[in-house]
């Protein structure tokens, strides 16, 4: 039983980090148990198609991460990313309980707080440059993807990934099932990850520079990228910072026999209610 607990603690511990990491390479013995745990990922006739690419080297993560700031400053002055994640964003803690998902920007500098709902809404470019928001989020961005003592590429094989196929969608879910097991094994060890995502958002140019970097063969395809590090405890913030550690109540995705009966358990800290 307390094995159980012991997993479900860290399942309910995961959690994105944004901030810088310990300037401390990964031990080969844990790079060894991430590995290890996607191994273990359920796939599709056992297929494993999934493919990891090790980033160290510390030319190869500062052109990373360049390529990151440059994303970063380009898709902050784009007007469909604002209209396509707008709804995600939060502004107070009562905003963020109330909704129990989405982002709460809750770390600003002082002289753009009162900036900070202008410059996340659809209109919020003009002012967003004004203010030199994209530089601030690019600037950030290049140093956590440059000082990352490990960037993960993510790979699948063509032979099993093919997007307009059945196979497509299950090399997905066993993908995702690996990184999740990577992800929890990490939150056990102390390391902290996050999704290397601006570069897909900015366009195909930056996307594509970042493959040359990682220069998979024709028969795979790079699907992410991902950031490592030791977690530092008194580690700064980024600049302009969020958190997300609301979840929605079971009851609002959980379902009991038909869509929309909502599911309430009838147990209380693990014992059975008198309505159970």
């Amino acid at each position: 039983m307390s094995e159980h607990h012991d997993i479900f603690k860290i399942i309910k511990k995961r959690r994105t980090t944004n901030g810088h990491f310990l300037k401390k390479p990964l031990s080969e013995a844990h790079i060894k148990m991430l590995m290890e745990a996607a191994s273990c990922a359920p796939s599709h006739f056992n297929s494993q198609p999934w493919r990891f690419v090790l980033i160290r080297d510390a030319e190869r993560r500062k052109a990373l991460g360049k390529i990151a700031g440059q994303s970063m400053q380009v898709v902050m002055q784009k007007g469909d990313f604002w209209k396509r994640y707008l709804k995600y964003f939060r502004f107070s803690k009562e905003e963020t309980e109330k909704s129990g998902d989405g982002i709460h920007i809750d770390n600003m500098p002082a002289a753009l707080r009162p900036f900070i709902k202008f410059i996340f809404s659809e209109k919020g470019g003009e002012v967003m440059n004004k203010l030199r928001v994209p530089w601030i989020l690019a600037i950030d961005s290049k140093k956590l993807v440059s000082n990352a003592p490990l960037i993960l590429g993510v790979l699948l094989s063509k032979d099993e990934y093919k997007p307009q196929e059945k196979s497509g969608m299950y090399c997905l879910l066993s993908l995702g099932m690996a990184i999740e097991n990577i992800w929890l094994t990490a939150t056990a060890l102390g390391i902290g990850v996050q999704f290397i995502s601006l570069p897909m958002e900015a366009g195909s140019e930056y996307w594509q520079k970042c493959v040359d970097l990682v220069s998979p063969p024709p028969e795979f395809e790079m699907i992410a990228l991902f950031r490592f590090g030791y977690i530092d405890p008194e580690g700064k913030r980024p600049t302009i910072d969020w958190s997300s550690t609301q979840r929605k109540d079971i009851s609002e995705f959980c379902f009991e026999e038909r869509f929309g009966n909502g599911w309430r358990p009838s147990i209380e800290n693990g014992k059975q209610t008198e309505n159970g």
